[in-house]
């Protein structure tokens, strides 16, 4: 279909913001080098269609030398349309790998009938994709999630999980043998979804294997959009915040050591303390109860003293 000027138009507003964004991201976390392989996983969803484009055009642009390879998983979901990336991949001529593995098997026979998949259909495809990483030299590992789903996690994680954690925008795997990077983090999903839909990527639907959506990150999700429309830039503000961190403000005991927290007693009076230029409090007695006149400019009272009965 034909792109009016209109949408063409919109079309390079998208690609110059998303290509800043994600620019920003490599270069802020470090997550493209000279000489890297990186690994771009393709679901053939609008995330990962979107980090791909972004990517190869950055990568025509950018000062340093890296490789891109395309990886799909096609873990046999019935329907599956398996002609769909090849055809789109050849058309661009980026070398890739789909690789097959019938892990949709695995998940139906260990999740009961009804209860959401996508937990274990994630780690098994993870584990397959990490282990072709090394296989192929991979030097780092692209996946799609972007800004919204970084915040998604923080609140899944607080609220279900009791723990105050997201995605970061750079990862080493637990055996220390993967990186993996998130390009888009810094992008919105609703720019990635109308870029993707004005770029008319062939998209596959995810739910081929017949499972229900997760049910808590569709709950979050919709908070979240709710937040947005009441309170434009909250999402901004939240997403701002997770980069702003303050451990000594928080009551995680291991991050902060508050056990050895001590007052200066060497230390010069700052701030409030100082502006207020208060006398010395040498006669005041601290078990004494009673209003303290602090205006008083060269002597502070202790007045209408109470004493305990």
């Amino acid at each position: 279909m034909e792109l009016s000027q209109k949408q063409k138009t919109r079309l390079n507003k998208l690609q110059k913001r998303l290509r800043r964004e994600m620019g920003t991201a490599i270069e802020d976390f470090s997550m493209i080098e000279d000489g890297d392989i990186v690994m771009v996983c393709l679901s053939g969803g609008k995330d990962s269609y979107t980090m791909l484009d972004i990517l190869l055009n950055l990568q025509h642009r950018a000062p340093i030398d890296f490789k891109l390879v395309a990886v799909n998983l096609d873990q046999k979901q019935p329907g599956f349309p398996e002609d769909i990336l090849p055809a789109y991949l050849d058309s661009l001529g980026v070398a890739y790998h789909i690789l097959e593995k019938d892990t949709y098997s695995i998940v139906k026979d260990k999740i009961p009938e009804g209860k959401t998949t996508c937990s274990l259909c994630s780690r098994l495809r993870r584990g397959t994709l990490y282990g072709f990483a090394q296989r192929i030299g991979a030097t780092k590992i692209a996946l799609g999630h972007h800004r919204d789903d970084m915040v998604e996690t923080l609140f899944l994680n607080m609220f279900y999980g009791g723990k105050l954690k997201s995605m970061p925008p750079k990862l080493r795997s637990d055996d220390g043998a993967n990186v993996v990077i998130r390009p888009l983090a810094y992008s919105r999903e609703k720019d990635i979804a109308e870029y993707a839909d004005l770029k008319q990527f062939p998209i596959i639907p995810c739910n081929l294997c017949g499972s229900q959506e997760n049910l808590k990150r569709k709950m979050i999700k919709e908070m979240l959009v709710g937040w947005d429309k009441q309170f434009p830039g909250r999402i901004e503000t939240i997403f701002t915040s997770m980069q702003n961190i303050a451990p000594s403000q928080l009551i995680d005991r291991e991050l902060f050591n508050f056990n050895e927290l001590k007052a200066d007693p060497n230390a010069e009076p700052s701030g409030e303390v100082a502006e207020a230029d208060l006398p010395a409090f040498d006669f005041f007695e601290p078990d004494n109860s009673g209003h303290i006149d602090l205006d008083k400019a060269t002597r502070i009272d202790v007045v209408n003293v109470y004493q305990p009965d």
